[in-house]
């Protein structure tokens, strides 16, 4: 008897351990494959709509994106997403789409918005505690709304981009784009109104869903001229070091020339010009000269510096550790490997002055500016500055992160006095 009792217990045990082994591997090891399998996508964005989204606030407490009960209540959905700004702050905030997603800030900041991350925690338990819905958390940005508003009314009806920011820290304050989206019309309303959006979105030929401030690539003309400048002075080059003043430059070989802008003549005519007068007056043929004086591996040091990745024209990109981070999607400038000015000069000289294959964006360009400005040191991009819970508290602050140092303060310093001289006499 005692032996059947002993025999029945052990299958018991061994039993309860099948069943205990089976939940372990459903809610631990295979929760994400469940979760992830497409015949739970209905379930699952369900449940994200049964939570009350975090907001979206600027720096100075603006209200960018917020979830709001939804009036249908046959709708499976519990709440929706709204965007007060409509389309000033679309390409920051992102959209938040029962059909196509999350972009931008709704998405690198998924964790906290979703309450899922595990700083909410206790915030979580206390809601389910209370009986209340599920809530994220608010993402507080480093945007100022007055700034943001400036921005666009500068751009008006300009395809551009306007980036303004903290060269110390790397906030960034204001970044706006031309042209741009409005997230609500893919955020809301029917199935069939959100596709319609989104195919009106992406055929428009002008590609409003991508911004042009951190996401396109653009030949960056005279501004590169801070890069060859920075090279320059980092190789023992100094702004008063005088240069041959042609207003056309005999390009090495080849028959071709390369011309100032409007082929005027700098400085007046003089048959010399410094270094500083060259970049007060923007002289094509000064930055040529330059550039082709310090070849091709210098001046692809100086950009790699500045955090551009190298590329070998058409095809490959190359980004080397570091890189820039950022958060929000951003596409890394290039400036060409030396191999691709082998047997080929007047390319150089024509990427010394930004207009053959060194591709920027704007945010990149207000980086490098930065990196002068900040005594050489260039910042990563912020434009989250801290999350807060449900009530209040901040659980996560962002602060200042350096990407490295770029240049010696004594060139940054030099090179600030070139560009003020730009602004204030150029």
């Amino acid at each position: 008897m005692e032996r059947r009792i002993r025999r029945l217990g052990i299958s018991i045990v061994i039993l309860f351990l099948l069943v205990f082994g089976q939940l372990a591997y459903v809610q631990v090891f295979a929760a994400d494959d469940i979760k992830g399998h497409p015949a739970n996508f209905s379930r699952q964005l369900i449940a994200e709509y049964n939570v009350e989204r975090g907001r979206i606030l600027t720096a100075d407490g603006v209200l960018l994106a917020e979830s709001v009960p939804n009036p249908d209540e046959r709708s499976r959905y519990r709440y929706l997403r709204r965007y007060p700004q409509g389309d000033l702050f679309g390409y920051i905030t992102g959209y938040y789409s029962p059909i196509y997603g999350a972009s931008a800030v709704e998405r690198s900041m998924n964790p906290y918005l979703s309450g899922e991350s595990p700083e909410l925690a206790i915030s979580t338990f206390t809601d389910l505690f209370l009986g209340r819905p599920k809530r994220g958390g608010s993402i507080f940005l480093t945007i100022d709304s007055n700034l943001q508003r400036v921005a666009r009314e500068a751009l008006g009806t300009n395809q551009g981009a306007v980036v303004a920011m903290d060269p110390q820290t790397g906030r960034i304050l204001a970044m706006h784009a031309t042209p741009g989206f409005d997230p609500n019309v893919l955020s809301t309303g029917s199935d069939r109104d959100i596709r319609d959006a989104w195919r009106q979105l992406n055929a428009d030929p002008e590609r409003p869903l991508v911004a042009k401030s951190h996401q396109e690539l653009f030949l960056p003309g005279s501004s590169f001229k801070i890069v060859t400048a920075a090279a320059a002075l980092e190789n023992g080059h100094r702004p008063e070091e005088l240069w041959p003043n042609p207003h056309r430059l005999d390009l090495p070989l080849t028959n071709a020339q390369l011309e100032n802008f409007g082929d005027i003549h700098c400085n007046g005519g003089s048959a010399q010009i410094t270094l500083a007068d060259g970049f007060e007056e923007s002289c094509n043929v000064t930055f040529a000269e330059v550039g082709l004086e310090l070849g091709p591996d210098r001046m692809f040091a100086q950009a790699r510096a500045f955090g551009l990745c190298g590329t070998m024209p058409p095809e490959r990109t190359t980004c080397e550790e570091p890189t820039i981070t950022f958060d929000l999607p951003f596409q890394n400038g290039r400036f060409p490997e030396p191999p691709y000015f082998e047997q080929n000069d007047p390319l150089l000289a024509f990427s010394a002055v930004g207009l053959d294959n060194d591709l920027v964006n704007p945010l990149q360009m207000a980086l490098i500016a930065s990196a002068v400005a900040n005594g050489g040191e260039l910042m990563n991009p912020r434009i989250v500055r801290e999350v807060r819970d449900s009530q209040g508290r901040v659980i996560r602050d962002f602060g200042p992160e350096s990407y490295g140092q770029v240049m010696d303060e004594r060139s940054a310093r030099e090179l600030t006095q070139m560009m003020l001289a730009v602004v204030n006499e150029g």
